[in-house]
């Protein structure tokens, strides 16, 4: 995940590192990372580079020179400016984000746009309605464009399948992320039967049952079970730490690293 291995932004947990962001790439190969998920967010917005066609092109730059590619992005925008929100014009403007996301994303490969409805933009008190209706105008543009829109949702796995079943296209999908769902007390099994089909991009990360990160290993995530399951559906899709993090960034990452190379490398034998 962009700026785990660099210096806090400002002090926040987790945004993309306006002015310094270029420096992860070097770091990322040197760690031979494959990747980066770029983050998109609501403040500093026309600051990232994937709004502007000369940042487009400096991330392609970079992507070839340092050999890590960026292949998904996680809208945090959305959590503040959320599709399903009750005031029109925030609706509109957020709908134009990602109208221009979709079409960004596609210019230099990315396949995967997270779109988080968890915490404040949580799918709650009938929001269900607005959000399916106001995201449906992307979903030509999505198709088009190749891009898939993987939803990040808090709901147990029935509603959750549910959620999707909404949507007449395969370009709705789902950010599966372990640390999340094991905090809400959801079980694995029933999860992946529900959806495990439609999941095209993982967020790594460690918690406790209703509790927050924590180093990988130290919570209640079965990595064992998720990566057993996880290699019965062919998933070929990315990997994203998202684990926890210190002011600093990337000793605390390395040390993840390590301990979570034991599944990565049984999973790309």
């Amino acid at each position: 995940m962009q700026g785990r291995l660099l210096p806090k932004y400002k002090g926040r947990y987790q945004a993309h590192p306006v002015d310094y962001w270029q420096e992860e790439f070097d770091i990322a190969s040197d760690l031979e990372l494959d990747l980066i998920e770029f983050i998109f967010d609501f403040n500093d917005a026309d600051k990232n580079p994937l709004m502007h066609k000369c940042g487009l092109n400096e991330i392609q730059r970079l992507s070839e020179d340092y050999g890590v590619s960026v292949k998904s992005i996680c809208a945090d925008y959305f959590m503040e400016a959320p599709l399903h929100s009750l005031e029109p014009q925030v609706v509109e403007e957020s709908q134009q984000v990602l109208r221009k996301l979709i079409i960004n994303a596609s210019s230099i490969g990315i396949r995967d746009l997270v779109i988080p409805c968890v915490d404040q933009s949580s799918l709650v008190n009938g929001s269900i309605e607005a959000f399916v209706k106001n995201i449906y105008p992307a979903l030509e543009l999505a198709e088009k464009y190749c891009v898939n829109l993987a939803l990040e949702t808090d709901f147990a796995p029935g509603p959750f399948a549910e959620l999707l079943e909404r949507f007449d296209t395969p370009r709705v999908t789902v950010n599966y992320d372990i640390g999340n769902s094991v905090s809400l007390g959801y079980d694995q099994e029933e999860e992946f039967a529900a959806y495990g089909d439609r999941i095209t991009d993982i967020h790594i990360k460690d918690r406790v049952c209703g509790g927050g990160s924590v180093m990988l290993g130290e919570g209640d995530a079965d990595f064992e079970q998720f990566f057993t399951r996880l290699s019965e559906l062919d998933y070929t899709g990315p990997f994203i730490m998202q684990a926890y993090r210190d002011n600093e960034g990337v000793s605390v990452f390395k040390s993840q690293l390590r301990w979570l190379s034991r599944y990565l490398d049984e999973t790309n034998r």
